[in-house]
């Protein structure tokens, strides 16, 4: 249980910092009319720091995996059973609706507006949106398998370049979708506000699933031993 309720924590914290930034910086609605280097790097970092963060502080209790994309690819790469990925999820959805009645909360008693969701940005269609999530996912959770390997992976310096490579692809794609490549951190933001972050919240469900499926495939290929 009590990685489960890690994985809540770990995910309630990431939601929290991650949106929280976005909604600070003003890059938590339309990316394309607000964007500047520093909506998007401070943005990108805060995601990537709070990674960095709950890897060293739950990684020896859960793996730290906050991220429902993430627990697919290890289940598909089997360094997890098909019980506790479903548990997993679970705990990481209840963890994100934490973080995200937080943010809104303070949100609906200030003169800031939104909790983060995610949503195609100006000028990028719904087939657009989709294909980024799908491949930074791959991108994202191909790193993490990698990293994490017991053999060929980057022991306790894991966090921190999964931590960057977070940093890393929220750069180039949050102009694009305002970044999730994570079911869990889409889904609870989207719930609190509404419109097209609920229409489209299913781009966000998808993409990263598939992103994820398709690094495990790539894993299985170039690091996996015969």
């Amino acid at each position: 249980m009590k990685k489960y309720l890690a994985e809540m924590v770990g995910t309630a914290v990431l939601v929290l910092m991650g949106c929280g930034v976005a909604v600070s910086l003003n890059c938590s609605s339309n990316c394309a009319e607000t964007v500047n280097a520093a909506t998007v790097i401070g943005t990108s970092l805060a995601f990537g720091l709070a990674v960095v963060a709950m890897a060293y502080a739950i990684g020896g209790i859960s793996g730290c995996h906050i991220n429902p994309a993430i627990t697919l690819g290890c289940l598909l790469s089997k360094r997890i059973n098909a019980k506790d990925a479903a548990f997993y999820m679970i705990f990481q959805v209840i963890g994100a609706f934490i973080g995200s009645a937080i943010l809104f909360a303070l949100t609906d008693n200030s003169a800031l507006e939104g909790t983060g969701a995610n949503a195609c940005q100006e000028g990028v269609s719904i087939a657009g949106g989709l294909i980024a999530e799908i491949a930074f996912t791959c991108v994202f959770v191909l790193v993490v398998l990698g990293t994490t390997d017991e053999k060929k992976g980057a022991g306790n310096l894991a966090g921190l370049a999964i931590g960057l490579s977070l940093v890393l692809v929220h750069l180039v794609c949050i102009r694009y979708t305002g970044t999730s490549v994570n079911p869990a951190r889409s889904i609870a933001p989207a719930i609190f506000q509404g419109g097209d972050a609920l229409a489209q919240l299913w781009i966000f469900i998808v993409g990263p699933f598939v992103g994820a499926a398709i690094a495990a495939g790539i894993w299985k290929i170039i690091g996996e031993e015969k």
